[in-house]
């Protein structure tokens, strides 16, 4: 449980300002999200006796106040939309501005249990920054590959092609000298390798994984799936029986063990070809199989990292 003794505040982050409210109070004030503005935040919160802020995840927005208040000595806890949401939904909150976010996100964060968080690392959020980067091109040549489809000026064609060759060397550029530089610390190589050893995940995916799941091997497999947004969820009330769906966590890494689980499940992992073909057998459709291998190539992952050894064959479990 968190210790409701601790004074909490909470700050609804936008791109221009930061609402600020301390829980069980009524204090309420607004900051420009600047560099002044967030010195001004950490003097107050330290005037006022914060010592735990929560904030809600905003896209990048809440870096900055983040690592401020970090650097100061307070807690911050930062927390997903769904948390929130779900919060709000709990106390019966329907109407939304800043203000009214700002004082949900303090009480959300006085009650939430923080103790089995990592303090935060920030070679992770460096070398993310630059994974993201390397998906934004990779999301650029998709673009530029559909645009190709439909072109049938030949002139046209030869410089849509010509800028997909630039963005792909690009893009290789980019990722040789990211594992470069992630071997360059000895801990992150030697669970970048362990991923590695599993048939099906190469170094692109393995990347994403060590990357942007810093809790690798630290965590259960039901909580790393969950941390992925791989989880399935089923919806059932009573006599009615839902269907099951995935959904939350972590969006890019999500995105990047999907592309890797159909590869993996039809050419290069003998394990995972098995649990796919039983599924389909079994009556699941392609698209479902597909996430569950997804799913099981994160735990695979997990399992290597948290045993310290490369994958073994005989160690697969089907289910």
């Amino acid at each position: 449980m968190a210790n409701t003794s601790t004074l909490s505040a909470g700050i609804d982050v936008s791109k221009a300002k930061l609402d600020i409210a301390i829980h069980g109070q009524k204090f309420t004030t607004v900051a420009p999200n600047t560099p002044d503005g967030w010195r001004t935040v950490v003097a107050q919160m330290t005037r006022e006796g914060v010592r735990r802020v929560g904030i809600e995840a905003t896209g990048g927005y809440e870096r900055g106040v983040t690592q401020h208040l970090r650097q100061a000595g307070v807690t911050v806890v930062v927390l997903q939309p769904l948390q929130v949401k779900a919060f709000a939904q709990l106390k019966l909150r329907r109407a939304k501005n800043d203000r009214i976010d700002a004082t949900l996100i303090a009480a959300c964060t006085h009650l939430i249990d923080e103790q089995n968080k990592l303090p935060p690392d920030p070679r992770f959020e460096a070398l993310g920054d630059r994974l993201t980067f390397i998906e934004q091109i990779e999301d650029d040549i998709v673009r530029w590959k559909t645009r190709l489809e439909h072109i049938a000026d030949k002139r046209l064609q030869r410089t849509v092609k010509a800028e997909i060759r630039r963005l792909e060397k690009r893009r290789d550029g980019e990722l040789k000298r990211l594992e470069d530089e992630l071997r360059t610390h000895d801990d992150l190589a030697k669970r970048f390798d362990l991923v590695l050893s599993i048939p099906g995940i190469g170094a692109r995916t393995a990347l994403s994984i060590v990357l942007r799941l810093p809790e690798l091997g630290r965590v259960s497999r039901e909580q790393v799936a969950a941390l992925a947004g791989l989880a399935p969820f089923v919806h059932q009330s009573g006599a009615r029986q839902g269907e099951t769906h995935i959904g939350g966590g972590r969006a890019r890494l999500r995105r990047a063990l999907y592309a890797a689980a159909l590869p993996a499940a039809f050419h290069w992992n003998k394990a995972l070809k098995t649990f796919y073909e039983r599924l389909k057998s079994g009556g699941k459709s392609h698209t479902s199989a597909l996430v569950a291998c997804a799913r099981k190539l994160l735990i695979y992952a997990n399992t290597v990292v948290t045993r310290g050894t490369p994958w073994s064959s005989k160690e697969a479990t089907p289910a």
